[in-house]
């Protein structure tokens, strides 16, 4: 039986590290579209400007990148050679979609973790912690009705796949690798090497 882990035209998984803390670019890329189908199963047409805000994101580091392949084979040496050119449209793409990601990341471990939690609670907990302080006003309101809307734990997990101990082992490695290589770019976010 599939699930849908299998649907992803790149898992987090299969994303290649090199040197310990290098990640390439492409996957890596590839792997971030695959999450955002995953708002499309949250069903919600209020997760479109979080899907919407992530993959603009995207878009700017794969522009980066198409604009600049021989210094964009990582993440890292993309960002590092940005600045060099006092630029940082994909530098900034990448810290506001690390943190997209984290938030992402964050819920599905709580939900994972807490299993009488319904999936509002994890996704409005995340929220607290990774984008609400660097969101405006403005923006809270958009991110709070999307929270609201998630749908109920059953029905989510459903949604992923008809074996729940199949969808749960995928989900698991899934998440493990994502949050992997969230420690090694936030750590690399917020570091020196990364400020404009």
């Amino acid at each position: 039986m599939a699930t849908f882990f299998d649907t992803l035209k790149k898992s987090f998984v299969d994303v290649p590290v090199k040197d310990g803390d290098k990640i390439s670019t492409t996957e890596f890329l590839e792997a971030a579209e695959g999450l955002l189908t995953l708002f499309d199963v949250l069903g919600s047409i209020a997760f479109n400007p979080v899907k919407s805000d992530m993959g603009g994101n995207i878009k700017k580091i794969r522009d980066r990148q198409l604009a600049a392949p021989a210094l964009s084979e990582t993440l890292q040496d993309l960002v590092i050679n940005e600045l060099k050119e006092k630029k940082h449209v994909a530098t900034e793409g990448l810290l506001w979609l690390t943190r997209g990601l984290d938030f992402t990341a964050q819920a599905l471990r709580h939900n994972t973790t807490n299993s009488t939690k319904e999936l509002a609670d994890s996704f409005r907990e995340a929220y607290g912690k990774t984008l609400k302080p660097h969101h405006s006003f403005l923006v809270k309101p958009i991110f709070s009705t999307a929270m609201s809307a998630t749908p109920y734990r059953k029905d989510f997990y459903a949604k992923l796949g008809d074996d729940q101990a199949k969808v749960s082992a995928e989900l698991e490695k899934w998440l493990s690798a994502l949050e992997k290589l969230l420690a090694t770019l936030t750590a690399f976010t917020t570091s020196k090497e990364a400020k404009w």
